[in-house]
């Protein structure tokens, strides 16, 4: 049987089991019951406050032994003084705090854009999240000159925010001072509140949050996709948001590096006049370049020799790279390369001289990622 974790008058730790453990689960069901059924029959009482009431008012009412609020931890205190934070101001404090700080704003910023997002999807609303990010930040600094600790958006309260009808600024700054009451003036009642109530509510939480549509699709979506959901979940529950976001980015950059290396052919025309046209289709780039040079064939190609890129992407310094090696290897065998619809950027960084020929009557408008020096010569053909 599932076992809860709770913790002894002792302060130790043991495993909840028995009638405790199945009067617990009963409790987390009825509040989910609750939350479930308040808005089928009325909408003016939010379900979860519903829920908890509800609960609360059993367990007290039948006198039910079970954890509560207060068995954690006591949520009473005052008003914060302020005072600058008493820390030496060294660089070996910073290296001690700075790796922190930044797992801390990470995990702020990416989940309070993620509540943004949702909240965004749930009214059909776009936030600002620029502004959004911004107003964390001032608020954390300003928080920890008065003792207080770092936070962000939460998911779970913002849901069950605008599930029960907030929309407007009103209803943020209205639990903010529910919260403020609470601690200053109301502690002792909500220390009364059975934590099943609050693990129900919980449940609830996740369950509206999840896309369950991601099993449907699991199958569907290619592998690479449904790896990288895989990953980020696991690495999210052993670790933090902040990693799994970063592992999964990497991940996703070097699967859409791999599958994009492959894209890249060559649809190949011979002319009368005996010149061989390479069309290239597919992005020039770090991860192609080898596919690229596979393309060719100079030793079996004719003297005169066109490649034509007005369907690729030519997008950073390894691809030029790429280019002049291919450039080298026609010209080492003395044969007429011309390349056509290659950007202005691309004429200037190619830096092969003699027989190189480009074409720019046409050539599109796009940056180059990264620019190197010219280093000898002149590039030949129309400019």
């Amino acid at each position: 049987m599932s076992q809860f974790m709770v913790t002894n008058d002792l302060g130790a730790q043991e495993w909840m089991a028995g009638s405790t453990l199945i009067l617990m689960l009963g409790l987390v069901g009825l509040t989910m019951a609750v939350i479930w059924l308040v808005p089928k029959i009325t909408t003016a009482i939010p379900a979860p406050l519903a829920g908890i009431g509800i609960v609360a008012a059993v367990v007290i009412g039948f006198g039910l032994d079970v954890p509560r609020v207060g068995d954690l931890a006591s949520i009473e205190g005052g008003l914060p003084l302020f005072h600058i934070p008493t820390v030496p101001l060294s660089l070996e404090m910073l290296k001690v705090i700075f790796p922190y700080a930044v797992i801390l704003a990470a995990i702020g910023l990416i989940e309070s854009l993620l509540t943004l997002n949702i909240v965004g999807e749930m009214t059909g609303k776009r936030g600002g999240a620029s502004r959004e990010c911004l107003a964390q930040g001032l608020a954390n600094t300003v928080t920890g000159f008065f003792g207080g600790m770092g936070g962000c958006a939460m998911i779970g309260q913002s849901m069950i925010n605008v599930k029960s009808g907030g929309r407007t600024r009103l209803s943020a700054l209205s639990a903010a001072l529910f919260l403020l009451a609470f601690i200053l003036v109301a502690s002792n009642i909500i220390e009364q509140i059975p934590l099943a109530a609050l693990v129900g509510v919980m449940f609830m939480v996740v369950i509206g949050t999840f896309a369950w549509q991601t099993l449907r699709i699991m199958r569907r979506i290619p592998m690479n996709d449904a790896f990288v959901i895989v990953l980020v979940t696991g690495v999210t529950v052993a670790y933090d948001l902040a990693i799994a976001v970063v592992v999964g980015v990497i991940v996703s950059a070097l699967t859409y590096a791999w599958t994009n290396a492959r894209r890249i052919h060559a649809r190949i025309d011979d002319t009368k006049e005996g010149v061989k046209v390479y069309k290239i289709d597919g992005p020039l780039f770090f991860g192609s370049t080898d596919g690229f040079a596979e393309l060719f064939s100079p030793d079996t190609d004719p003297d005169s020799v066109i490649v034509d890129f007005m369907d690729s992407r030519v997008a950073d310094q390894s691809a030029l790279q790429a280019i002049e090696d291919m450039a080298s290897r026609y010209q080492d065998l003395g044969k007429t390369l011309q390349l056509r619809h290659l950007s202005r950027d691309c004429h200037k960084l190619l830096n092969r001289a003699g027989q190189l020929m480009v074409d720019s009557n046409d050539d599109p408008d796009y940056g180059v990622a990264v620019e190197y020096s010219i280093q000898t010569g002149m590039l030949g053909g129309e400019h």
